[in-house]
């Protein structure tokens, strides 16, 4: 794995600027992550450890190398399916039945621990961080930060909602309209730190719609556009307009003896390259159970 650093050549417009202003102005850096760089002593000048402070000179060559850091999961194997990878980023195509980053209930057996896993065989050096969340028998697409610049872009990005992410369900009953949108707000049950219902007083939160296929056995493959990320939301929604994800046990328990776990999957992510600024699209087919699901259905 390469090392992780920016380079930038000081040009006329910067001989007035510290360098410290002129990363800020030319990589966007956290302030975070600029603490960072001034005390891991980071950031060069042709070549030589140079203090921010400092205004460099016309033509000057400024390096940034990014802090190493690294993640204390225990490994454990456990299959990582990878969809992308760069020396910033890994996007993986999530497995069901896994819960993504260790809590009090799960401790191990993670996708975190996974990822330890594949870090340590493929001889890489870096602390995960995830980008988005997958609930546990949900599939699809994970994306996984390799430093903290990258972690800081995205969030950016999520927050002037310049991530595209899809999702594939199966549903019970037959939804009529070809489209549509449900705009409803969420919230925790009152007596249940699990379940999420929509409620006047919860969160703002937005789920698209979109019919892909209707089958005479009374279900429907529907595409699913997320413009906020609340828990559950999907689940909560369809389930709320009475169309409740196929095998989801929580919201609806429906159509269980079809497959083991929520129909669900995040099919497709669109975003801009933190470090290259390329717009970047991803996809992950339909996982086998899911198949296997529609064959029974059709």
């Amino acid at each position: 794995m390469k090392e992780s650093k920016f380079e930038y050549i000081v040009k006329e417009k910067d001989t007035h600027l510290k360098i410290k202003e002129i990363l800020k102005n030319n990589f966007n850096f956290s302030s975070r992550l600029m603490t960072k760089l001034k005390v891991n002593n980071s950031v060069f000048c042709n070549g030589k450890s140079i203090k921010m402070y400092l205004v460099p000179k016309l033509g000057d060559k400024i390096t940034v190398r990014l802090p190493k850091e690294k993640s204390e999961f225990e490994p454990e194997n456990i299959e990582i399916n990878v969809v992308y990878e760069d020396d910033d980023l890994l996007i993986i195509n999530k497995q069901p039945g896994y819960v993504v980053h260790p809590t009090k209930g799960h401790p191990n057996h993670t996708i975190a621990n996974g990822i330890m896993k594949y870090i340590i065989n493929t001889d890489q050096n870096f602390k995960i961080r995830f980008i988005n969340r997958l609930d546990m028998d949900t599939s699809g697409l994970l994306i996984i930060a390799k430093n903290s610049h990258c972690q800081n872009d995205f969030s950016k990005q999520m927050s002037a909602g310049q991530v595209t992410k899809r999702y594939v369900a199966i549903v019970k009953g037959i939804i009529s309209d070809d489209e549509g949108t449900i705009d409803l707000p969420i919230a925790k049950a009152m007596d249940d730190h699990v379940i999420r219902i929509v409620r006047d007083d919860g969160y703002p939160s937005v789920t698209h719609y979109k019919v892909l296929k209707r089958y005479e056995k009374g279900y429907t493959k529907v595409e699913l556009l997320l413009e906020t990320g609340r828990t559950h939301q999907i689940r909560v929604h369809m389930s709320h307009i009475g169309y409740p994800v196929v095998g989801d046990v929580l919201y609806g328990n429906t159509a269980v003896w079809l497959i083991e776990r929520q129909a669900l999957h995040a099919r497709y992510l669109s975003f801009k390259h933190p470090i290259t600024g390329k717009e970047m699209e991803v996809e992950a087919e339909l996982p086998d159970d899911m198949i296997e699901l529609i064959k029974k259905i059709e």
